[in-house]
């Protein structure tokens, strides 16, 4: 089992940075596959954030390119991401992900979310 811990996020202004930060409960090179997603108010699915897969590139959603990335620190078991020039629609509660090199069928794991409200 994998526990996600986040913290950061809070209130910022259009154009503001925020940072983000998942503390993990194993190691970072025991994930297959870890990430970044946010649920918008009113939205009753996720949206894919970031992710890196075992291939070690991020992907990024198109709405966040250039302005999002997304790192970690296997020393410390943590991943980050770092929100730049942040805009009212990315108003959301955020949400990290995991999922184990070595997991049952749909095993994954999440954050508990933390909410990034931007104000315009």
């Amino acid at each position: 089992q994998v526990q996600l811990v986040e913290s950061g996020g809070g209130l910022v202004q259009v154009g503001g940075s925020l940072g983000l930060s998942c503390a993990a409960s194993v190691d970072i090179p025991r994930l297959k596959r870890m990430g970044w997603y946010r649920q918008a108010p009113g939205k009753d699915e996720r949206q894919l954030v970031a992710v890196i897969l075992g291939d070690g590139i991020v992907r990024y959603a198109d709405s966040v390119k250039g302005r999002f990335t997304m790192s970690g620190d296997n020393a410390k078991n943590t991943m980050y991401l770092q929100m730049n020039n942040l805009q009212p629609e990315d108003t959301a509660v955020y949400y990290c992900y995991a999922v184990p090199l070595i997991a049952s069928r749909n095993e994954e794991y999440w954050g508990q979310g933390t909410q990034v409200t931007v104000s315009s």
